[in-house]
């Protein structure tokens, strides 16, 4: 199904934030999955490896985002690519929910610092 209403996503929650999924196998996407993050004030998720290239572009706020042991602070219109195999975390160090739009190809894993791998539904 080509077309996806904003009822049709699926919201997952995960270390206090929030992804709906839009494009995703279940929607009919075979190559590329997107989503919509709601990373709200005060959230710091855990450092992650992932195993699939992701775009990040923050649509809304700004977030402390760490890729590979540096740090920057990201705006609204900023877009950060994190390539296989880095390692990032994200934080909301403001007082207002940051919103991002995040794309990567089908079959992203997320391996935590403790050796645990994520599988994000809203990436598969």
């Amino acid at each position: 199904m080509p077309f996806i209403r904003s009822s049709d996503a699926v919201t997952h929650e995960i270390h206090g934030a929030r992804f709906v999924s839009y494009a995703a196998p279940r929607t009919g996407s075979k190559e590329l999955a997107a989503w919509r993050g709601e990373v709200p004030p005060g959230t710091k998720a855990p450092a992650h490896t992932v195993s699939r290239e992701e775009i990040f572009l923050v649509l809304v706020g700004e977030l402390a985002l760490t890729l590979d042991g540096r740090t920057e602070r990201v705006g609204a219109g900023d877009t950060v690519i994190i390539n296989a195999g880095s390692t990032l975390s994200v934080e909301n160090p403001t007082d207002r929910t940051a919103i991002t739009w995040v794309t990567t190809s089908v079959g992203l894993t997320a391996e935590l610092a403790d050796g645990s791998v994520l599988t994000p539904p809203w990436a598969n």
